[in-house]
């Protein structure tokens, strides 16, 4: 039988996931976990490098459960894939800092990633600490430490797996061939929108439409998403494209003939954008129903959630141990302390042997 290849992707636990989440990689994730041997990370160790205070890290052990919540109800299955929490695989720290040694600080800054989280975390250059910088390390010790094949991305996330693929190089060629250089896997769908129109849909941007959110809110979220700017009014032809109310549409509503329809209207001026809101509500809690029913589900069976997450992490500690001992041989670490420990030992066998 043909061993699966493996994939690493993941999150950091920053709470409650939305629709951009959906459509950007959890869609993907529940069709690649039938295929492909699956890991999912809860990366918390990355929240650090933007909140490390202690009540945000408090804050990330409820934000996991929630986010794990989410996954189950989209579709994610424990029994086809592992989900486990980076900060409970010990491995990944002395992973970091041996690929630490494998790249320059000059290949790290020149990543345009970087300055962009510095500049959403509101960092001034002399302030942007040195695990921010070194972010695209702990992220390939992430990838690396279950030899994965694929890592499924978004295209402004490229350079990162590049940046992996070059340290995974370099260590093999060093040292001897232990990691698989890993790929991209582009998400087919293009980021979502968010309500505002303003930019992409995230929990910091107040423009997201939570996969939790009761129908109530979906309704009141959609009321006020912006549309055509242009029409002042109902009977004045509109502009389909771009428009987030019918690229939600176009997502959401498995009703063709009637986005058709609405379309069609609303480039002659013949539909207002409440008819065009109101069926897109519908269409959005038609959607996130069946996702709200198995959260309660989940969310009832108590200590569910902890289960999912200590077994997964049991697991990977596993593997990861097994990457770590193919890393120390392949480089030659640990054998002087082994040589030393060995001699230690037999001179206290002797030493008690002769009293």
């Amino acid at each position: 039988m043909t061993e699966k290849k493996r994939i690493l992707t993941g999150d950091r636990p920053t709470g409650l996931l939305h629709l951009g989440h959906y459509v950007g990689s959890l869609k993907n994730r529940v069709a690649l976990q039938n295929t492909y041997e699956c890991y999912f990370i809860i990366a918390d160790l990355h929240t650090l490098t933007t909140k490390p205070s202690k009540d945000d890290i408090l804050q990330l052990r409820e934000n996991a459960r929630l986010m794990v919540l989410d996954y189950l109800a989209c579709g994610i299955d424990p029994k086809k894939s592992t989900i486990y929490l980076q900060s409970a695989t010990p491995a990944v720290y002395e992973m970091n800092l041996i690929f630490e040694m494998l790249i320059s600080l000059n290949r790290l800054t020149g990543l345009p990633s970087l300055k962009e989280m510095a500049r959403n975390a509101h960092l001034e250059s002399d302030a942007i600490p040195f695990g921010l910088i070194g972010y695209p390390v702990l992220q390939t010790a992430d990838i690396l430490m279950p030899k994965a094949h694929l890592v499924p991305v978004g295209k402004d996330n490229e350079a990162h797996i590049e940046l992996a693929r070059d340290i995974a190089r370099r260590f093999n060629q060093y040292y001897g061939d232990v990691f698989p250089l890993p790929e991209v896997l582009l998400s087919e769908t293009p980021t979502l929108i968010g309500t505002d129109g303003k930019g992409k849909m995230s929990k910091s941007a107040n423009n997201a439409i939570f996969l939790s959110d009761d129908p109530k809110m979906v309704e009141k979220k959609v009321k006020g998403m912006y549309t055509d700017p242009n029409r002042v009014h109902a009977h004045m032809p509109g502009k389909v494209e771009g428009n987030p109310v019918f690229i939600y549409h176009d997502i959401f509503n498995p009703l063709r003939d009637e986005v058709e329809d609405l379309k069609t209207r609303y480039r002659e001026g013949r539909v207002g954008d409440v008819e065009v809101k109101e069926k897109l509500i519908i269409a959005i809690n038609r959607f996130l129903d069946p996702i709200r029913e198995k959260r309660r589900e989940y969310e009832a069976d108590k200590g569910l959630v902890e289960e999912i997450i200590y077994e997964g992490t049991e697991k990977m500690n596993e593997i990861s141990q097994a990457t770590l001992k193919d890393m120390r041989s392949a480089m030659g670490i640990g054998g002087a302390w082994n040589k030393i420990s060995r001699v230690a030992r037999e001179r206290k066998k002797q030493a008690i042997g002769s009293s």
